[in-house]
């Protein structure tokens, strides 16, 4: 029952953004690789071009306590060929935990881990009208983003991604479906553990000046015990804004800002689910081709 309506909400979001999907004459000059914070866009850059990436995320809130979460990670990117792009990283994990039920108090920095993201385009939108990409994400972490416990974790996100000029050259659209499963087993206690998570994203970013979009996201996840979609253990709907800056030729920034306005979780009659994902999450990425 929980899987058929997840089921129903992720195609009422395709076909909300199908709606938006009548044909065009051309793409315009809207890149939409790196304008999304927490959604990614369908272009993947020019055959030959390199990237250096520093992300930055904030995860903040829960319950009860004091809860501050943060991830630093850096970036290399490459296109080697025509629709491929390959991206290596290494992330570093600092938590801040006080009183919050369930989790341990911490106050840690350490190596998190490290990823290797595969991105395969599809449909281009200079020759169709949507864009459609594949990203295939693999990741190990020693450290857990929530709990700061020391673990042993891997996991594999996959991303369909869609995007399309709604208005030439001035707004874009771009629907994001998503399934992350994941291994882990708790290095102090030896637990093994398997979860997963599916979602749908629906962003919407508009060109006030030429290099700078402004627009937002909304996010709708479910948490799962086992990769299976078995037993639902949380849902969460997240939305914010967005903000985008072509700094310069080679460089750019870009800003998002999402609140939790709705959830559910185990805990009875709560209008938020603050055991499985946070009351705020905020992301700042700056890149520069080289």
């Amino acid at each position: 029952m929980q899987v058929q309506r997840g089921v129903r909400i992720v195609y009422a979001a395709v076909l909300a953004f199908c709606m938006l999907a009548v044909p065009r004459a051309q793409a315009g000059d809207i890149d939409t690789e790196h304008i999304f914070g927490f959604m990614i866009g369908s272009d993947i850059g020019r055959v030959g071009e390199r990237e250096f990436q520093n992300e930055t995320t904030g995860r903040f809130g829960k319950s009860s306590g004091r809860y501050r979460a943060g991830e630093q990670e850096f970036e290399l990117e490459f296109v080697p060929a025509k629709d491929i792009r390959i991206e290596i990283g290494s992330s570093f994990a600092a938590h801040r935990i006080v009183g919050v039920p369930g989790l341990a108090d911490q106050r840690t920095l350490a190596w998190q881990g490290a990823s290797l993201d595969f991105r395969y385009r599809f449909l281009d939108r200079e020759t169709t009208p949507v864009g459609m990409t594949l990203a295939i994400e693999t990741q190990f972490n020693g450290i857990d983003e929530t709990s700061a416990a020391r673990i042993r974790s891997y996991g594999t996100g996959l991303t369909l991604a869609f995007d399309r000029e709604i208005v030439p050259d001035v707004a874009v659209a771009a629907l994001n479906l998503i399934y992350q499963p994941e291994w882990t087993r708790y290095v102090d206690t030896g637990t093994r553990e398997r979860e997963a998570s599916i979602g749908a994203a629906l962003g919407v970013m508009m060109q006030v000046r030429p290099g700078i979009l402004l627009g937002g996201e909304a996010r709708y996840m479910r948490r799962y015990e086992g990769i299976g979609l078995g037993e639902l253990a949380g849902q969460a709907l997240f939305v914010g804004p967005t903000a985008y800056v072509q700094l310069s030729d080679r460089s750019r920034l870009t800003a998002s800002w999402s609140t939790q306005v709705w959830g559910r979780s185990e805990v009875p009659g709560s209008t938020l689910d603050l055991v499985n994902f946070e009351r705020h999450q905020a992301r700042l990425v700056y890149g520069i081709n080289f």
